[in-house]
């Protein structure tokens, strides 16, 4: 089994340049790192696959030996679709990340900035002095009650429809 060294060279450089540019800001570079990871792997596994032989079907005077492994192949095709799935939910976020900033570069977030600015890892979440969990304070327990109120008010109504007897036209009159 012998390796060609010009694939051996061309997959570590497409494995560099791709890390390379997933390390940036961009995301459009962020898809093309991907892209070149993703081909450098398929290049991985032709590669790993050894050399080149007959088609693996069973016939007269074909020796398994002879045969080509069917498997790697399998395993590229199955990579490509992977790679093809993962790079268009990329460019979904790229395009909604420009449609909404008019920007494809990330911006720090607040907890990166002071997770990079402490000394001691992640800082500690501070406690608010208020017992509620939600944004909106006591208005959200407000109409939580109500809500409750009305659906308490809305079993009741249809309890009391159902105690009453059904009333006909002949007695109205």
């Amino acid at each position: 089994m012998s390796i060609s060294l010009v694939l051996l060279v061309l997959m570590a450089v497409m494995y560099a340049a791709g890390v390379y540019l997933m390390l940036e800001r961009s995301m459009t570079r962020v898809l093309l790192g991907f892209l070149l990871v993703g081909n450098a792997t398929n290049l991985l596994i032709l590669i790993m696959a050894g050399k080149a032989g007959l088609a693996p079907i069973v016939g007269d005077g074909v020796d398994a030996s002879e045969m080509t492994d069917p498997l790697p192949e399998a395993l590229i095709l199955t990579a490509i679709v992977i790679t093809f799935g993962v790079s268009a939910f990329l460019m979904a976020l790229i395009y909604r990340s420009w449609r909404l900033e008019k920007d494809d570069d990330l911006d720090d977030d607040v907890d990166d900035v002071a997770m990079r600015e402490s000394e001691g890892g992640v800082p500690a979440e501070e406690l608010s002095s208020v017992s509620s969990d939600t944004e909106f304070g006591t208005r959200a327990e407000a109409a939580v009650s109500e809500a409750r109120d009305l659906e308490k008010q809305d079993e009741q109504a249809a309890a009391d429809y159902a105690d009453t007897p059904p009333t006909t036209g002949k007695e109205q009159s």
